[in-house]
């Protein structure tokens, strides 16, 4: 009987500090474009607090839209990344800070040989606080640049996740030219810069 009352306790234990995890954890969504989502996605999954980023489009036209359709410029979306984490861990300005240093803000349509309206630089907030803290973010990185500033800053849209092989695509293609020569040295300068916001 004893050892039953014992194990009642441990899973009791066990539940309670599960539950009282979940409830410390304040998940919030931050939603960024800024040039190809494969380099977005690889830099935030490596992000301490990030729970989840998803590859998807925004701020377009059309709706359900393909990659195929995207790239072509016609639905006028972007290629972003939805960044669920736990802003207990990391806070929304931490994540603008890395948004800011992996592209290049100035540059309109463009990153790198990547050009179109898909690849614009946008941040798209959830809230009045977002846009809040967002602004402010914009202001401050703006005196570190010769060159204007072009990131849209816009109410979130209709988020649209994109097909299966984008999601976790540098990790599943590391090799890939396109993660290798573009990517990788954005993962790098990310954990050389922000050495304690890596996971």
């Amino acid at each position: 009987m004893k050892k039953v009352i014992f194990l009642f306790l441990i899973v009791l234990g066990l539940f309670s500090t599960a539950q009282g995890k979940e409830m410390t954890m304040s998940k919030e969504i931050a939603t960024f474009g800024g040039g190809c989502f494969w380099c977005l996605e690889a830099v935030f999954e490596e992000t301490k607090g990030v729970l989840d980023v998803v590859s998807g489009y925004a701020g377009g036209v059309v709706e359900n839209p393909s990659y195929e359709k995207v790239t072509s410029g016609t639905t006028k979306h972007a290629e972003v990344v939805q960044i669920t984490f736990d802003s207990n861990i990391i806070t929304y300005e931490a994540l603008l800070k890395i948004f800011w240093l992996i592209h290049d803000p100035t540059t309109l349509n463009r990153q790198g040989n990547d050009v179109g309206t898909q690849y614009r630089s946008v941040i798209f907030y959830h809230d009045a606080q977002q846009k809040k803290i967002a602004e402010a973010s914009l202001k401050e990185v703006s005196q570190k640049f010769s060159k204007p500033i072009v990131t849209e800053l816009l109410p979130v849209p209709i988020f649209y996740k994109a097909e299966t092989y984008h999601q976790d695509y540098f990790k599943n293609n590391p090799q890939q030219g396109y993660c290798s020569f573009v990517v990788a040295p954005k993962v790098e300068k990310f954990k050389s810069v922000y050495k304690d916001l890596v996971k």
